[in-house]
């Protein structure tokens, strides 16, 4: 750090099923540990920490296993020192003339909201990935005390309220740096 330069803590909170529709667009997975320098050359950041929100099947609900994404949110933990919020997938039976349908809910919008709140103190700047609207108001309630507040989501999955209700918009897929890991690879449908 320069003489003069003031320590500068950066909170990130980054929706996963947002960045999902990032990664689908690229065909790449984000590379986490890029990720996090990258974030925190960007913002001179002294100190970071990222909170990760996501949901995940129950299990017997697919035919594979789900050990691969509990195996990935202990990497986050234990080898980035992220904090990983999750929860099971909501199943809710829909009936309709036709028959039941399930369909699974995971939405972690309260989480995300709770703990930006919860910490504000702690940090002076604020990185949001994700591209929902319904943020907007927890944008301008950080703003409102003080915090800078940035967003990164990508072109087709952004508000025009969150792309213009913080301090700066990113789009992660224009990212210059290198912040990209290994293709996406996509199961067969059974047939």
């Amino acid at each position: 750090m320069k003489d003069g330069e003031q320590t500068k803590i950066v909170y990130i909170f980054i929706d996963a099923s947002n960045l999902w529709q990032a990664q689908k667009a690229k065909g790449k997975m984000f590379d986490y540990q890029k990720l996090k320098a990258f974030l925190k050359s960007k913002f001179c950041a002294s100190e970071i920490q990222i909170f990760y929100y996501t949901a995940y099947p129950k299990e017997g609900t697919r035919d594979q296993s789900q050990d691969g994404k509990h195996k990935f949110f202990t990497y986050l933990k234990k080898g980035l020192g992220f904090t990983v919020r999750k929860k099971e997938l909501k199943r809710i039976i829909q009936h309709s003339d036709i028959g039941d349908s399930i369909q699974e809910k995971g939405n972690m919008d309260v989480e995300m909201t709770i703990d930006a709140i919860h910490f504000c103190k702690k940090y002076d700047t604020s990185v949001l990935f994700t591209g929902d609207s319904d943020f907007l108001a927890l944008v301008n309630y950080l703003r409102n005390g003080g915090k800078k507040v940035f967003i990164f989501s990508s072109k087709n999955n952004i508000s025009q309220e969150l792309r213009t209700g913080g301090d700066g918009y990113f789009d992660v897929l224009n990212i210059e740096e290198d912040i990209w890991g290994r293709d996406l690879k996509y199961k067969e449908e059974k047939i």
